[in-house]
């Protein structure tokens, strides 16, 4: 399968841009077992086994299972060739993703797949050639602080490989791309891996973003909340299924390092060290936008980060996001954010777009949409509630 040239131009501004979208950017892969208005179960102890994740179900894996997310995230965006058939190739990679995530693939070269997890999603123009009207069949619009090449912007084809042992992603990688052979062509990849999670209350975990802040506070953490906000309930052919936003991100890090702590948690509006709103509380509270001195200033600037990403300040839903730290080409952050409508994200970031502190110190340097496709088993291959 050809390669896309993966060493774009190196830039110096910050790659945040939708990047840290809310005012917490929610944990990543939430548990699917957690119960109606409590928190999912944390982590396992450090240097334990990961728990083997089932592929198989209503929901894909690699969404809401596990909690909290693996540190270690590949990326891979592709296109169709016009020719090639979806649902065919869906069910192939899904009976791969199955021998992959039970360890009997011979591909995985005795490598155990501990909690190995891969998620598939289609694009737009594949959606649309199922439904034009369907939930995912919108491309993504375009906002301003962006940088990003032809190659870069949208696709046919997601593959989200995360896992706790680093090993995994280039060789589950490369089992799936020989899966698919020639009939796709990969556009770009990103690996990227997240940091040491920090207990942020009620149950929760989160880690620190590359600007030292807490990643991940704010998000559909129960049941009710992922059926609200997170899951697909219909047309028949997505349910269970949910939209996808992918955006690679560069970050000024030298620029928002030169701010004083009291000036980047403006930026936030949240304490660096803590993740505890400007306006008090605890890091799981959200903030109390209203909350003013005693001369009349907002505790959380008109323009932090937490009031002009905030769902209720927007009037959209929560999103639940995988946020992961690059090194490649560029410091920065590969944002994933899973909500049952893409204006959750767009109206956020365009509401962000007029004047978040934030966004000055962000590039995009690519971005797409998806439609993850419900979970699937033996008897309902992946992709066939849409192109079966």
């Amino acid at each position: 399968m050809p390669r896309a040239d993966h060493h774009p131009s190196r830039r110096t501004f910050l790659d945040v841009t939708g990047a840290m979208m809310a005012a917490g950017l929610a944990a990543g892969c939430t548990s699917d077992s957690a119960q109606p208005g409590r928190p999912a179960p944390t982590a396992p102890a450090p240097g334990a086994t990961p728990t083997p994740v089932p592929a198989t179900g209503r929901h894909q894996a690699g969404i809401t299972l596990p909690q909290p997310a693996q540190p270690n995230l590949l990326a891979v965006v592709a296109d169709l060739d016009d020719t090639v058939a979806p649902g065919p190739l869906l069910a192939e990679l899904g009976q791969a993703i199955r021998t992959l995530t039970a360890g009997t693939d011979a591909r995985l070269l005795g490598l155990p797949p501990g909690d190995l997890t891969v998620t598939v999603g289609v694009g737009p123009r594949l959606v649309r050639t199922a439904g034009a009207s369907l939930p995912g069949a919108t491309d993504l619009p375009r906002f301003s602080r962006e940088r990003i090449a032809p190659q870069a912007r949208g696709g046919d084809l997601l593959i989200q490989i995360c896992a706790s042992d680093a090993l995994l992603l280039p060789v589950v990688t490369a089992a799936l791309l020989d899966q698919a052979g020639d009939r796709i062509r990969e556009r770009w990849r990103q690996s990227a891996r997240r940091g040491a999670n920090v207990s942020v209350g009620n149950g929760l975990t989160a880690p620190r973003n590359p600007l030292g802040f807490i990643d991940g506070i704010v998000g559909p953490h129960t049941t009710a909340e992922q059926q609200r906000d997170l899951w697909l309930a219909g047309p028949p052919a997505v349910a269970g299924g949910t939209l996808a936003v992918l955006r690679r991100m560069e970050l000024d890090l030298p620029r928002f390092a030169a701010l004083s702590i009291a000036e980047q948690e403006a930026v936030f509006g949240r304490r660096r060290a803590s993740g505890v709103p400007l306006s008090g509380g605890t890091a799981a509270s959200g903030p109390e936008l209203g909350a003013k001195t005693p001369d009349g200033r907002y505790l959380v600037p008109a323009d932090a980060h937490a009031r002009r990403a905030h769902s209720t300040v927007v009037g959209v839903g929560h999103m639940l996001r995988r946020s992961y730290s690059t090194d490649e080409p560029a410091p920065g952050l590969l944002f994933i954010s899973f909500q049952n409508d893409l204006r959750t994200f767009t109206a956020t970031l365009t509401h962000m777009d007029t004047s978040d502190a934030l966004l000055p110190f962000t590039t995009t340097t690519a971005s797409a949409t998806f439609l993850i496709l419900p979970g699937f088993d033996r008897q309902r291959p992946l992709g066939s509630q849409l192109f079966g």
